[in-house]
């Protein structure tokens, strides 16, 4: 067996050389990104990060065919559960997610998170994933009978062997070994700045070629991909989301199926590289996955640019929630400043205390600004139900280009 299924079965898993049309995409990627956000204040950019989880929930979830509401995202969030089985489950599944991305989120930001492709960080992202699931959600349907799945390891048991498409994974019991060979291969502190993000893109595929886990493979890959692309310099505070653009892609939502499917080609021939699966193919999907995140990017950085953003948070406050011209001038001026002391409302508008008490108590009602205390500072709270007006198209009905 072990002859027959060499871990250098996923090479080529890097590029000597990038074409010049993938060295242009990352160059703008690496630009763009650096100023995604850039013009917001901190406080402000942490409630739209949090909006985002919601989002790249929303959208992994849709990947694996679980269309779970926004709404019911953050209700799940807040501890409301539905009282239907398959329904709860699902909520449960999306807490989980956000719970597990706003740690992976903090580490990164405070650069204690490590490689992201080590054996250690993905058991832990695949364990956490299940922390709080029931019996029925860790149960595998499997045709010599049911049995419980093992969160945080890897495939290691032949009844666990499984083909994906057309796509044969490697065996069970040669999983650990790959996986090491995987961490080897895609440690991005020994990597240029480029080269990071090239490797990203091809760990994406690489990791759901082995297929090291018996179910969660897609959830654990995407927010593998979200950590790298952190340590690659391109992750922008977790201002936008990679699982976004793949279940959309750039023409249709079935392009993430088909480059993956495209990925797995064996070597063209003599020209093709020198591993056993393509080079070309693997050119293409790293060049696409790219054009993906550039897209994506280049999205978040157009909603939420601060003038845009603030007519559209005025514009809101006026139509939505049908408050006057002290509200709008109010939320604006908590989104500059990121947060906003009770007590200056009155000079932020200029009005006697108890007026501007009343206006700032108005917007908290309406869920448009939150505080940690009664009497502490607010900030803008950015929620499913106001997203529809203030980013259109951050959540679609209608799976299509960004």
């Amino acid at each position: 067996m072990t002859t027959l299924e060499p871990t250098s079965r996923i090479e080529p898993c890097l590029l000597e050389s990038y074409p010049e049309a993938l060295a242009d995409i990352i160059a703008e990627l690496v630009a763009a990104a650096s100023t995604l956000g850039a013009r917001l204040h901190p406080t402000s950019a942490a409630s739209l990060a949090d909006l985002v989880r919601v989002m790249n929930c929303y959208y992994s979830n849709l990947i694996e065919g679980h269309n779970t509401r926004p709404a019911d995202i953050e209700r799940a969030l807040a501890g409301d559960l539905d009282a239907d089985d398959a329904r709860r489950d699902l909520q449960v599944e999306a807490r989980a997610h956000i719970r597990v991305q706003r740690e992976v989120d903090a580490l990164c930001l405070a650069n204690l998170y490590g490689e992201p492709a080590s054996v250690a960080r993905l058991l832990w992202l695949h364990r956490s994933f299940s922390e709080g699931a029931s019996t029925r959600m860790l149960t595998v349907r499997h045709r010599a009978g049911d049995y419980l799945l093992s969160p945080g390891l890897f495939r290691q048991n032949p009844r666990d062997d499984v083909f994906v498409g057309r796509h044969n994974p490697p065996s069970s019991d040669r999983v650990p070994e790959f996986m090491q060979y995987f961490e080897q291969r895609y440690r991005l502190e020994k990597l240029g700045a480029a080269a990071r993000i090239v490797a990203t893109a091809a760990a994406h595929h690489r990791f759901n070629y082995i297929h090291p886990f018996v179910d969660g493979n897609g959830r654990v890959s995407r927010l593998m991909s979200h950590a790298m692309a952190w340590h690659a310099g391109i992750g922008a505070h977790g201002l936008w989301s990679i699982s976004r653009g793949l279940a959309r892609g750039l023409s249709d939502a079935g392009e993430y199926k088909r480059m993956m499917d495209a990925a797995d080609s064996p070597r063209r021939g003599a020209l093709d590289g020198r591993g056993n699966l393509s080079l070309e193919a693997l050119v293409e999907f790293v060049t696409w996955f790219c054009q993906i995140a550039l897209d994506q990017v280049a999205f978040m950085a157009a909603l939420f640019d601060l003038a845009g953003l603030e007519d559209r948070l005025r514009a809101y406050v006026r139509q939505q929630l049908h408050m006057e011209d002290d509200a709008c001038t109010l939320a604006a001026e908590v989104l500059r400043r990121g947060e906003l002391a009770r007590g200056d409302a009155e000079h932020v508008l200029g009005r006697r205390e108890r007026t501007a008490r009343a206006v700032l108590s108005g917007l908290v009602r309406a869920g448009l600004l939150r505080s940690e205390t009664a009497k502490g500072k607010v900030r803008l709270h950015f929620s499913t139900e106001s997203a529809d007006f203030l980013f259109p198209r951050l959540f679609g009905a209608q799976l299509a280009s960004a």
